[in-house]
C-alpha cells in the first residue's frame, strides 16, 4: 500500500449508521495513522454535525428517501427525488474523482447509496456494513457488486452473497471500554450524585414517542423515588412538546434533547431503558450494562422484538412490549435498582453477547482492500 491511503466513508441520517462508520475510521487510523479519510452524507441530517465533531471532513449531497404518505408536500418531494438521485450519483462521482479513494466504506442511509453505487460504477473496491439481522434496503442494493459484506448477525446469506459476507458484530466505539475508570469523570459531567442510583432513558438520536410518554406520565411515581436520578434523553424532534413537563421539572430528573458523551452515560447508569437496535445491544454488551429494552414496532419484520428475545431468553436484558411501556416501563426500572443481584445476573448474562473487536476486524478487511486496489493500479 501507499503512504497516502485514501478511504472514502459514507452512512448516516441515525446514530445507527453513523456511529459505526465513525468506530470503522478510528480502527484503521489505529493500524495506518497516516490514512487520509473522506466522508460524505447527506445535507441536513446529523451526520453533518456529529463527523466533524469527531475530527473528519464530511462533504454533503443533496439526496433524500422516498416520502411516505399523500400530502401535497411528499408527493412534490417524491416527484423531485429522479433528479435529486441524478444530481447526488453526479456529486458522488466527482468527489471520488477528486480524493481517489484506494476504497469506499458504507454503513447505510441514503448518501450511502450514492457514494457506493458511484464508487462501484467507477472500478473502486467498496464494503458495506450491516448492522440488523434485517438487512436494509440500501446494503442489499449495494451488495451485488460489494466486494466485502461485514455483518453482524448469522444466516445473512438470506439478502447477501455467501462467498462476499464476513462475519464481524458490530463496530462500536473504543471510548465504551473500560468504562469503570471514567465513572467519577461522568457523575461530575451529567451533574450526577454518587449515592443516587442513576437510569438512563435513550431513545436515540431522533427520540422514540413511548419512551417518553413512560416517563411523562409517572411524574408522580418518580417523584416519590428522589433517591433515584433519571438521565432522559428526549431527542430533539420531543423536546419542546416535553420540556415543561411535570416529570422534566423534578430536580432529579434531567430532560436532553441528545446525548454528546454516551461513553459518560454508560458509566454513570446503572440500568439503561431503551430501544433494542442491533448497534444499541452491542453496545450494552461491551459496556456489560442492565437494560430494559423496548422494540420499535415501527421496523422492518419486527426485527426488535426478535433482537431483544434474543437476550431476554439468555436471561441478558428485560424486554417490555411497546404497547405496554407507558404503564409497566418506570415501575420495572425503578425495581430493578432495588434488586442487587438480579442487576449483577443481567450483567453476567450480556457479556457473551459483546463483540469489542469487531471494529478492528473490519478495519483489516477494508486494508486489505486498499492493498488488492493498490496491486491492481500497480499492473496497469
Amino acid at each position: 500500500m501507499t503512504a497516502s491511503l485514501r478511504i472514502l466513508v459514507s452512512g448516516g441520517g441515525t446514530g445507527g449508521h453513523i456511529f459505526p462508520a465513525l468506530a470503522i475510521a478510528e480502527a484503521v487510523r489505529r493500524l495506518r495513522p497516516e490514512a487520509e479519510f473522506l466522508f460524505v452524507g447527506a445535507n441536513g441530517r446529523m451526520e453533518m454535525e456529529r463527523v466533524p465533531q469527531a475530527g473528519y471532513r464530511i462533504l454533503g449531497l443533496d439526496i433524500a428517501g422516498l416520502q411516505r404518505g399523500w400530502s401535497w408536500k411528499s408527493l412534490r418531494q417524491n416527484a423531485a427525488l429522479p433528479f435529486k438521485i441524478w444530481r447526488s450519483l453526479s456529486a458522488a462521482k466527482q468527489i471520488i474523482r477528486d480524493f481517489r479513494p484506494h476504497v469506499a466504506v458504507g454503513t447505510g442511509g441514503y448518501a450511502s447509496w450514492a457514494v457506493l453505487h458511484a464508487a462501484q460504477q467507477m472500478g473502486i473496491p467498496t464494503l458495506i456494513q450491516e448492522q440488523n439481522s434485517y438487512a436494509g434496503i440500501t446494503n442489499r442494493l449495494l451488495a451485488k457488486r460489494a466486494d466485502r459484506i461485514c455483518v453482524a448477525y448469522d444466516h445473512m446469506e438470506r439478502y447477501f452473497p455467501a462467498e462476499r459476507i464476513v462475519l464481524t458484530g458490530n463496530p462500536v466505539r473504543s471510548d465504551l471500554l473500560h468504562l469503570t475508570e471514567k465513572r467519577a469523570e461522568a457523575l461530575r459531567f451529567y451533574g450526577l450524585t454518587e449515592s443516587r442510583r442513576t437510569i438512563a432513558v435513550v431513545g436515540g438520536s431522533l427520540g422514540a414517542r413511548t419512551l417518553n410518554e413512560a416517563v411523562a406520565q409517572q411524574a408522580e411515581l418518580l417523584a416519590r423515588h428522589s433517591d433515584v436520578q433519571v438521565v432522559w434523553q428526549c431527542g430533539r424532534f420531543y423536546e419542546s412538546r416535553y420540556r415543561d413537563s411535570a416529570a422534566a421539572r423534578l430536580p432529579h430528573v434531567q430532560l436532553r434533547a441528545f446525548i454528546e458523551r454516551m461513553d459518560l452515560l454508560y458509566a454513570a447508569a446503572d440500568a439503561l431503558v431503551t430501544r433494542a437496535g442491533a448497534l444499541t445491544i452491542s453496545e450494552l454488551a461491551v459496556a456489560e450494562k442492565p437494560a430494559i429494552l423496548v422494540p420499535s414496532p415501527n421496523v422492518a419484520e419486527d426485527h426488535q422484538t426478535r433482537n431483544a428475545q434474543a437476550l431476554a431468553d439468555k436471561g441478558a436484558a428485560l424486554l417490555v412490549p411497546d404497547a405496554e411501556a407507558v404503564e409497566r416501563l418506570l415501575p420495572e426500572a425503578l425495581a430493578l435498582l432495588e434488586d442487587a443481584p438480579r442487576l449483577a445476573t443481567l450483567r453476567e448474562n450480556i457479556r457473551p453477547f459483546a463483540r469489542p473487536q469487531a471494529a478492528d476486524a473490519i478495519a483489516r478487511e477494508v486494508l486489505q482492500l486498499c492493498k488488492l486496489r493498490n496491486t491492481s493500479e500497480k499492473s496497469r
